[in-house]
């Protein structure tokens, strides 16, 4: 077998269960949407971040790869669920035949992806943190009940439109955002995730950009 890739690491029965199993557990305890769907969504911001920012296309499979498997450990559990599912790709991608080298970069990015003490450590991690915590949108919240929303499910439904934009030329990241003010405000936002946004503002700093953020076409950052 060549080079380990996504479509590799999709095909895995192994992977499938662990993403299917740690997205039900989480379900179960109330968080929003961890699966396929974001998955699949980081995978490829990911990859796109580093593409656009011109590093080579081996690396930016690396960050896609990060970013399927970056939330693997949930099915371990949700507190420390980065180094959990560092360890767990670990032996998913020896078992495919990845290199040690390649190994090391991406679980050093699953492991360093959580706001609680994570950093870009390397350029997929960087990418992977920028990938993870743009993902804010209504189709992840799964409470069906919006009088029962708590502060987390509300201000993920008042999203209507999320999307990291990348300019090489200028050196800048910006993530642009449409809030629906009558369910959220944006101070709500920055109440939940300011320390998302100063994690971004470091992995951006990281790849040499600017970290921006636009709000209904105000910018915030």
């Amino acid at each position: 077998m060549g080079a380990i890739t996504l479509a590799h690491v999709k095909a895995d029965p192994e992977v499938e269960t662990l993403v299917s199993k740690g997205n039900a557990y989480l379900g179960s305890m109330g968080f929003t949407e961890h699966g396929h769907r974001h998955l699949n969504l980081v995978a490829n911001i990911a990859h796109n971040v580093l593409e656009r920012l011109g590093y080579p296309p081996r690396l930016s499979e690396l960050a896609a790869i990060a970013g399927y498997l970056h939330d693997i450990g949930n099915v371990v559990g949700r507190y420390n669920h980065g180094q959990a599912g560092a360890l767990l790709a670990y032996h998913i991608l020896n078992r495919l035949g990845m290199e040690a080298e390649e190994i090391a970069v991406i679980i050093g990015a699953i492991g360093n992806h959580e706001e609680e003490y994570g950093q870009a450590v390397n350029e997929v991690a960087a990418a992977l943190i920028l990938a993870d915590k743009s993902d804010v949108h209504r189709s992840r919240v799964r409470n069906p009940e919006l009088a029962t929303f708590d502060l987390h499910d509300r201000v993920n439904y008042a999203v209507e439109h999320s999307f990291l934009r990348v300019e090489a030329e200028k050196k800048a990241i910006t993530l642009e955002l449409r809030i629906d003010s009558n369910i959220s405000s944006v101070m709500n936002y920055f109440e939940i995730f300011l320390t998302r946004m100063i994690m971004c503002r470091r992995a951006a700093e990281f790849l040499h950009c600017h970290f921006g953020l636009n709000i209904n076409g105000a910018q915030l950052l």
